[in-house]
């Protein structure tokens, strides 16, 4: 029997699963943010949009992914290597992802700056961005942290679970580090209830 199925759900998954749905309750939001909006025909909140996407540049890009890329899919590749390939395809969106984000950050001040005439622009920028970002956290949901259930070890957690335990992100329930207290209070502010304190898009 594997070790690991003598024991409870490891930490690891817990604040990955945890940290995945509090990101894809934030992502969603921002296309509906944005329909709101232009059925109204208001500008958007561009401070608000700006603390969001900030956000995601300094949490999931910075914290979430590279402990996935350096720490959690080397071990997977070395216990089920049938999985490389899709591995390869989740590395290549974290290498992608600083990218991606501010290519977005961008579009979302080329809106702010220009107006009307760069608001298509951004929309579909936010979209594309948003669907692939959720595409990416349901292959790893459905594939990679059941895989890793089945075939990581006691030790192989102990150590992922050290590094996990560390990631504290805000959105995911935990204090925001003093620096990062007024970020988070715009975000919360601009989220609808009830992941945040804004009114309900329902």
């Amino acid at each position: 029997m594997n070790q690991s199925s003598s024991r409870a759900t490891p930490l690891t998954l817990k604040v990955i699963q945890d940290e995945h749905g509090a990101l894809a309750a934030m992502l969603r939001t921002i296309p509906l943010l944005l329909a709101e909006q232009r059925r109204r025909g208001v500008l958007p909140d561009f401070g608000a949009l700006r603390a969001m996407l900030f956000y995601v540049d300094e949490f999931p890009e910075r914290l979430h992914h590279p402990k996935e890329s350096l720490l959690l899919f080397p071990k997977l590749r070395a216990r089920a290597p049938e999985i490389r390939g899709v591995l390869d395809k989740l590395d290549e969106d974290h290498r992608r992802g600083e990218h991606a984000i501010r290519e977005l950050e961008h579009a979302l001040l080329a809106y702010e700056m220009m107006g009307e005439a760069r608001r298509a622009a951004f929309e579909e920028k936010a979209q594309h961005y948003v669907k692939c970002y959720l595409q990416h956290m349901e292959i790893e949901e459905r594939e990679i942290l059941p895989l890793a259930l089945k075939v990581l070890n006691n030790a192989d957690w102990a150590e992922l679970d050290d590094a996990f335990a560390a990631n504290q992100d805000p959105l995911s329930g935990h204090a925001p580090p003093e620096d990062y207290v007024l970020l988070f209070q715009k975000v919360l502010a601009a989220l609808p209830a009830p992941l945040g304190l804004g009114p309900s898009l329902a």
